[in-house]
């Protein structure tokens, strides 16, 4: 079992977490604002069922109370890594749809996107505060061929997917602040907590 946690260590994640709370809750309020203008620009019905997100992990877990630290800040991390992704490929589809036309949804997308790069840097400042590896972002080792391109999806799909992206965002962001205040918890510390390869 690795060694118990410094007290300058304990302080340094504290303080991410609660940055890291504060940052996913101002995410989750811009989120929800963005959400009421994509739905009215695009025409959707806000209570319209849409197909779970392809790529992104549900935000609802069960056995969430079990999970040890490194594993919740695994799945934050794979999350948000898709979630830029996505929101990049929305970004580019609203500017090929609208030109200027509603510039305020491009910057509202755009200031998403960029809370969301900010929070997946915060998530891997953690795992390494913790000695974890950062894991790769899948598609790495094909840099140089490029990611292959997504299914083409009608202009329908395409906004019915983005409304998807959106409100399962929404609940990451929910998730985010409860996985920060649980690691933020002294029973979570590192040499606390069972790595991966320790679980069972």
């Amino acid at each position: 079992m690795a060694a118990a946690e410094s007290p300058s260590a304990a302080l340094r994640r504290r303080d991410l977490c609660s940055r890291g709370i504060r940052l996913a809750g101002k995410m989750r309020a811009d989120v929800v604002d963005l959400l009421d203008a994509y739905v009215e620009q695009q025409g959707l019905d806000a209570s319209a069922s849409v197909a779970a997100v392809e790529g992104v992990p549900l935000a609802a877990v069960e056995r969430w109370d079990e999970q040890t630290g490194t594993q919740r800040l695994l799945e934050n991390l794979a999350a948000y890594r898709a979630f830029r992704a996505l929101l990049a490929q929305m970004l580019e589809e609203q500017r090929e749809q609208l030109g200027e036309a509603d510039a305020g949804l491009g910057r509202a997308l755009a200031a998403v996107l960029l809370q969301v790069s900010a929070f997946a840097y915060h998530l891997e400042e953690l795992l390494r505060l913790e000695s974890r590896g950062i894991p790769g972002e899948e598609g790495d080792e094909e840099e140089e061929d490029g990611p292959p391109p997504p299914p083409r999806l009608s202009l329908f799909e395409q906004k019915l997917r983005g409304l998807g992206v959106l409100r399962e965002l929404a609940q990451w962001a929910v998730r985010s602040v409860r996985d920060l205040r649980q690691l933020a918890k002294p029973s979570l510390a590192t040499g606390a907590a069972p790595s991966l390869a320790e679980s069972p």
